[in-house]
């Protein structure tokens, strides 16, 4: 196994009093509660493409939740630090692409066993939110030097590794995500403000061209995913004035249509942000999509 350098984040824990629920919401409005716990904080799930798991992160390991049994079981990935809630599945559904807590990408089977780090030391931490269709392409935010007072930038790097190229869109974004042709990178920017916070929705063409607001609202909106057929999408929703997207705030899981990004479809209220939708967790048929809450008492 090669040294793993010393993990440079924290890893979040459960408040006294508080635990994590796992929701699976489903587009017609229902909701449903699969998984409750009050010792592991649970974030940021992915659905499986053969929709028969949620894969999540907690206490920096990865975990399987089966949704049919319920039951719980740890991905046993090696040769990787702590991980973070920045991770998306590989398009053949047998590949797992990961941010760990020293900064860098890495990839791994999803069953499990060694992981291979993706990303060189080139000054930015790296954070994972995006592969293209075509399994050849990551798209992730760039934190220059792990400075968090520095906007993140939109970059791209082969799957494979090599260079990374750095996307010329102003203003601190995160959460860059393809479109299911891959034309589109689908994130959230702080561009269209001139203070602190007030993140929106945008979307900016593969090739730099076309950036375009997708809504205009008094909320600070993130995390844009959508569905495998392309016609919905949830975000997360904050109250104006969130600088971040930080934990443990009343915030709104939303869903939309793709062609009317300014009427929601339904909305679920909760306890979260950070950890309750970093990535996309749609099911492969693109009737249900998973989410985590942190309630306390």
């Amino acid at each position: 196994m090669p040294d793993i350098p010393e993990n440079t984040i924290a890893q979040r824990e459960l408040q006294p009093g508080q635990r994590c629920e796992v929701w699976i919401a489903s587009v017609t409005g229902e909701r449903e509660l699969v998984f409750t716990s009050r010792d592991v904080l649970v974030e940021a799930p992915n659905w499986t493409r053969d929709g028969a798991a949620l894969i999540l992160n907690g206490a920096g390991k990865m975990w399987r939740f089966d949704v049919g049994s319920r039951a719980v079981s740890q991905v046993p990935l090696t040769g990787i630090p702590d991980l973070n809630n920045d991770h998306v599945l590989a398009p053949d559904g047998t590949g797992i692409y990961l941010s760990a807590n020293d900064g860098h990408l890495y990839r791994a089977a999803l069953a499990g066993g060694a992981a291979t780090r993706i990303t060189e030391d080139d000054g930015f931490f790296h954070f994972l939110h995006g592969v293209s269709p075509d399994g050849d392409e990551l798209a992730y935010v760039g934190i220059e030097a792990g400075d968090f007072t520095q906007p993140g930038r939109l970059m791209t790097i082969p799957a494979g590794g090599g260079a990374a190229t750095l996307l010329n869109v102003d203003g601190h974004c995160d959460g860059p995500e393809y479109s299911p042709d891959g034309e589109w990178l689908y994130f959230n920017t702080e561009a269209f403000t001139s203070s602190p916070g007030h993140a929106q929705l945008a979307r900016v063409r593969a090739d730099e061209s076309g950036m375009e607001r997708l809504v205009k609202s008094d909320s600070v909106d993130w995390f844009p995913h959508l569905s495998p057929n392309g016609r919905l999408a949830s975000y997360i929703r904050f109250p104006g004035g969130t600088v971040g997207h930080p934990a443990d705030l009343p915030v709104d899981v939303v869903l939309v249509s793709t062609g009317d990004w300014s009427t929601p479809l339904h909305c679920w209220p909760l306890i979260g942000g950070q950890g309750t939708l970093n990535v996309n967790s749609w099911s492969p048929d693109s009737t249900r999509f998973a989410y985590v809450a942190y309630p306390v008492g």
